[in-house]
């Protein structure tokens, strides 16, 4: 029969208890990257989305660090001093969506225009076509001229020959030096005209289609409307980074570097439990999904209520959004439990998976919410309004295959015979 085994890299199997110095040592270890992206942010820069490398990966670690303090006292919110924690977390939180909101415009305006791209058809032939006729052309463009002048500079010559000699004898009668002079016969082919190349002739209306000029259309839209939300976003980074506030917060986490409040009942507590609690919140959460649904590929579950005028998030993203904030809260517990000796450790390689899925499920998501915002701008021609409607779909069913990616993976069991 089929036997379902434990995971050996998930650490909540381990029969051992896991005591408090482990989370102490993890919670010291993430305040050191906070403290360590906070100073590299500032030698680099404000940390723009498009701005140095160097400044946007400090953005990153700041905001990694800062998610898995918060998360860790959360789920180990017994074991800390409680004043402590419910007021740190909070900020935690606050500083880390802030900063995020940034990175988030960018990414979003990315994934629309490369959608874009890939939706429009191509209007143009192939560049290597257009450079062989295009050199085609000009070579028998030159080669006709050169013959029609040397044709056309022979006969004048030789015109010019006869009419000489017979102004020397005295010929009265010019007229076998008449047709010679007038309009020599070779120069005829020089008025016709060569054939146009085929390639350059124009596209007919139905190759181009109203996609494209949409298309055009609809990223002018999206990049003016999301570059004018990265801008804000990035003001209020700055504003952030340089309130009373934040360096609050910056001045909690260097103390939680050097020394972790543990509540008096931590002495004796094992981690494992409050670990377990995060896992059976996050499996519970993952029942409620509707993952059979989810399980049969292109269900077009994911566009029901795709010309909803609401112009609220897609009421069917939101268990699959906390699903992805638990799957990250039961993924730190397990780092926790490691206590931030050896982070190169392997986890769960199913968790680092559906956690991906899940990203990309609630990328796509915002990216659909942002087309459809788009497509209420008053105004708008009917092409563009008509890319952006393709281009929401688009992204809804990038919302369905996220669906279907995390319900391939979360079913997966190691499994044995025997």
């Amino acid at each position: 029969m089929a036997q379902r085994h434990l995971d050996p890299t998930d650490p909540t199997a381990a029969a051992a208890p896991v005591p408090a110095d482990a989370l102490a040592a993890y919670l010291r270890s993430q305040a050191t990257e906070f403290l360590r992206a906070l100073r590299q942010h500032q030698e680099t820069g404000a940390g723009a989305a498009g701005g140095p490398a160097e400044s946007v990966d400090a953005a990153r670690a700041l905001r990694r660090s800062a998610r898995r303090i918060s998360g860790s006292l959360h789920t180990f919110r017994p074991l800390l001093d409680e004043t402590w924690a419910e007021e740190l977390r909070p900020e935690l939180a606050w500083l880390s969506g802030t900063l995020a909101l940034e990175h988030a415009c960018q990414s979003r305006l990315d994934r629309l225009l490369q959608a874009l791209n890939r939706l429009s058809p191509r209007t143009e032939p192939p560049t290597d076509t257009l450079v062989d006729v295009a050199a085609g052309s000009r070579a028998d463009l030159a080669a006709g001229s050169r013959a029609d002048l040397a044709a056309g500079s022979r006969a004048d010559l030789a015109a010019g020959s006869r009419a000489a000699g017979a102004a020397r004898v005295g010929a009265t009668a010019p007229a076998p030096a008449a047709p010679a002079t007038t309009a020599p016969p070779t120069a005829a082919p020089r008025t016709v005209p060569h054939p146009a190349p085929p390639a350059r002739s124009p596209a007919p209306p139905e190759a181009r289609g109203n996609l494209t000029v949409g298309a055009a259309k609809a990223g002018a839209l999206l990049d003016r409307q999301l570059t004018l939300a990265r801008t804000r976003a990035h003001s209020t980074a700055l504003q952030a980074l340089g309130s009373a506030r934040f360096h609050a917060v910056a001045d909690k986490v260097a103390v939680l570097a050097s020394d972790v409040p543990l509540a008096p009942a931590a002495q004796t507590a094992d981690l494992c439990p409050l670990a377990a609690a995060a896992e059976e919140r996050l499996t519970d959460a993952v029942a409620a999904l509707p993952l059979v649904t989810a399980g049969h590929p292109y269900n077009a579950e994911a566009l029901v209520h795709g010309l909803s005028p609401d112009p609220a998030p897609h009421p069917q993203d939101a268990p699959w959004h906390q699903v992805r904030l638990l799957l990250r809260l039961h993924r730190y517990a397990c780092e926790a439990l490691r206590g931030g000796e050896d982070p190169g450790t392997p986890v769960d390689a199913r968790l680092l998976t559906a956690g991906q899925a899940l990203n990309r499920h609630r990328e796509a998501s915002e990216a659909a919410a942002a087309a459809a915002a788009a497509a209420r701008t008053p105004r708008i021609a009917p092409a563009t309004a008509y890319a952006l409607g393709v281009l929401h779909a688009d992204q809804r069913h990038e919302v369905e295959a996220a669906r279907f990616a995390f319900q391939q993976c979360w079913q997966q069991r190691t499994v044995t015979a025997g």
